[in-house]
């Protein structure tokens, strides 16, 4: 079975922002999706939480382009009512977390990449940072 990812925003900010020393295990994972080795799955409010940070340094057009060709290799997760309220009524203490975990969730990921670990404590699906996700793979 193909491993379907949930992207973390902080994770898609060092993609596409480029962000040392982070950038270069996501850039893996991005080429895996790209092959179509993997599947790659990211919450609609990562989308505008990431322009809004990159907006600032790269200006609109060019984090336009690059979330364009993102979504190319990335199916969005809705930020629906059911998970707004699964993020509410969570034990998580931070709710966006929440509300990626829930999305995570309710797409069927089985694995969310993200360097915050910590943030997702009692997770049902495996958490791991992008290098603990290479790292696995040649595991296999």
């Amino acid at each position: 079975m193909k491993d379907k990812l949930f992207i973390d925003t902080n994770v898609m900010l060092d993609l596409l922002g480029e962000r040392v020393p982070y950038y270069d295990a996501m850039a893996k994972i991005a080429t895996f999706a790209d092959k179509g080795q993997v599947k790659l799955v990211v919450s609609a409010l990562s989308y505008a939480t990431t322009f809004y940070l990159l907006a600032k340094f790269e200006g609109s057009n060019v984090v336009k382009e690059k979330l364009r060709k993102f979504k190319v290799i990335a199916a969005v997760a809705d930020l629906t009512n059911k998970v707004i309220d699964k993020g509410l009524s969570s034990n998580f203490p931070d709710f966006e977390d929440a509300l990626q975990y829930h999305c995570a969730l309710t797409m069927d990921c089985n694995i969310l990449i993200t360097r915050n670990v910590k943030d997702f404590k009692g997770a049902v699906i495996p958490v791991l940072t992008p290098l603990e996700y290479l790292r696995s793979l040649q595991n296999t």
